[in-house]
This record gives C-alpha cells, sequence and structure tokens, in this order.
C-alpha cells in the first residue's frame, strides 16, 4: 500500500511508520519539521495546499495525525494553537483529496477517546456512549477539549469526498516503550517510588497497547465496511489505583506513593501542563472491534504492562 501520515513525525506517527515501512509499505510523512523523520518526509505547513498534494493523488490510505500536542498549559495562545491545527490540517487534508485525480480509498482521522463524558458507571462505546461538555462542576480546560474533539470530527464530515471512506479514530492513550512515550513516564514515576494512585484513583484509565493499536489500523483499513467513527483502545479498561498497581507489579515494586489532586496541580503547573490528562475519567470500550471479533493480544492491563517494562529494558539496557 501506498500510505500518507500527516502530522507523522511524533510517537504515534512513529508507530504506524516503522511498522509499515517494516511491512513493506510505502510510507510518506508530512511534516512541519522533515528533518526529524526517518521516513520518505514532505514538508507542509499543515494549513495551505501545496506540492505535498501530489503526495496524497494515488494514495490508498491517509491518516492524519496532525495536530498541536496537548501536553502543555490550556492557556490563550495554546487554545489556539491545539484548535486550529486539528481543524486547519483536516480542512486542507478534505481540499487536497477534492482536487485528486486517483483519490485516496481510506482516510483514517484522528481524534480522542476524550471526547465522551467523565464517567464511573456507565462504559462509553460507540452506540450508548455519551459525548462529554456538559458534566459539573469540571474545569473548564475538560470542557475546551470536548469542543476541540467535537470541532475536530466535524470538520471531517463537512469535507465532501465522496470516493474516500472516512474513519475517525477515538484513541485512548496509546502505550509504547519508546524513550519520551506516555509509559516511559509513568515508569518513570514507579522507578522513583512515585507510583501510586492519582488523585482519588477512581478515574478509569482507557488505555491500548502499541502492537494491537497497529493491528487495529490494518483492521480498519482492511473492513471497508466500517465508517464514521470507531473506539479505539483495550476492551479491559481499569481504574487508576489498579492501573498503578498492575504498573508497580509488572517492575517489580509493592510501594509507590500517591499523588494528591493539590501535588498534582502543583505539579502540572511546574511542568507546564493539565490535570485533566491524568484525572479525567475515560472510561471507553470498543464494542465495534470486539462485536467483530477483533483478537487483542493484549487485552488486559496486568499482561501488557509486564510486556512493555521488558520492551523499555531491552531498548534501555
Amino acid at each position: 500500500m501506498k500510505i500518507v501520515i500527516p502530522g507523522g513525525s511524533g510517537q504515534v506517527g512513529t508507530l504506524l511508520a516503522r511498522a509499515f515501512t517494516k511491512d513493506g509499505h510505502r510510507v510518506t510523512v508530512l511534516s512541519r519539521n522533515p528533518e526529524l523523520c526517518k521516513w520518505h518526509t514532505v514538508k507542509w505547513d499543515g494549513k495551505s495546499l501545496g506540492s505535498w498534494v501530489e503526495q496524497i493523488d494515488g494514495a490508498d490510505v491517509v491518516i492524519n495525525l496532525a495536530g498541536y500536542s496537548v501536553n502543555c498549559r490550556y492557556n490563550q495562545k495554546n487554545r489556539h494553537l491545539i484548535m486550529n491545527s486539528r481543524i486547519d490540517s483536516t480542512r486542507v487534508i478534505g481540499k487536497a483529496i477534492q482536487q485528486c485525480d486517483n483519490p485516496p480509498k481510506t482516510w483514517l482521522q484522528a481524534c480522542t477517546a476524550t471526547i465522551y463524558k467523565d464517567s464511573y458507571e456507565k462504559p462509553n462505546d460507540e452506540f450508548t456512549g455519551i459525548i462529554g461538555g456538559d458534566e459539573p462542576n469540571v474545569p473548564d480546560t475538560w470542557n475546551f477539549s470536548i469542543d476541540v474533539a467535537t470541532s475536530w470530527e466535524r470538520t471531517l464530515d463537512e469535507a465532501k469526498v465522496p470516493h474516500t471512506r472516512k474513519v475517525k479514530l477515538r484513541s485512548s492513550i496509546i502505550l509504547n516503550p519508546d524513550s519520551g512515550s506516555i509509559f516511559d513516564i509513568l515508569l518513570r514515576l514507579v522507578r522513583f517510588g512515585l507510583g501510586g494512585k492519582i488523585g482519588s484513583g477512581d478515574q478509569f484509565v482507557s488505555w491500548i497497547h502499541y502492537e494491537d493499536f497497529i493491528k487495529c489500523i490494518y483492521w480498519i483499513i482492511d473492513n471497508e465496511d466500517i465508517s464514521d467513527f470507531i473506539n479505539v483502545c483495550s476492551p479491559s479498561p481499569l481504574s487508576n489505583k489498579d492501573f498503578m498497581e498492575a504498573l508497580r507489579s509488572a517492575w517489580g515494586i509493592r510501594i509507590g506513593l500517591p499523588a494528591s489532586k493539590l501535588m498534582l496541580e502543583i505539579g502540572t503547573f511546574l511542568l507546564r501542563t493539565e490535570t485533566e490528562l491524568v484525572l479525567k475519567s475515560r472510561y471507553v470500550v470498543p464494542k465495534i472491534l470486539s462485536d467483530r471479533g477483533f483478537k487483542f493480544q493484549y487485552p488486559t492491563w496486568p499482561e501488557a504492562a509486564v510486556d512493555l517494562c521488558n520492551e523499555w529494558k531491552k531498548l534501555n539496557s
């Protein structure tokens, strides 16, 4: 296949480009910073049509991952960057596909499982899940994240590309052992004795092992009747308390100091990020994948944590 990955220079793009290249597919990454990529990369600005459109024409699949990182403080400047980078890139890809003589068969559009409400009692699946935004007593930044996700998806819906299948990827956190990844950061807390529960520890964590994420992407490409949106996550979300306990066990540490909400507020302020990333309860399950018989290699967190710890040790030995 010929696969184009706009915004593919980050963690997720690297995972996909590495796997696709290994499997013999032709990969092109569109990036503002081509020097960061190891694969064939073409420069774009994420909002304007240019010579990069030639890469889209004749492609089998476009996987748009473009968007300013949410790992920042949600001040006015960063809110503008977070929102506009997603809207602009999605809109311009739609325009590029409209110009193609041979448009791509499939357009997979990154979105986020954060689009669902802060939930504890009932999991959010594709059929009964509730979009967030009106939960009482949640920080303003949480509502901003919902605005971003819904605007992102709406922009994809507005794209007029009748010969290209569109699928929104409502993905949970993707865990891989590479340096700087979410897993690497969480494991660092465990290694330094700080891997206890975060906040109350009751909030749900929806997650997926990176190998299952890659398998999901292949599966969605192959199953051409899948459209609109799909939850991309493991079938076994769990509380933050249990999540961290399993990670400590996988690393061989019994005790980890907990982080109170006040400590998180101070820590995230100093690190220039937001507490939403760890305090919102993301209780999301992949009903479409489960109902259609998708086989997860790592369906539960304890076994996934052991594998990721072992991979991390190999990478850092």
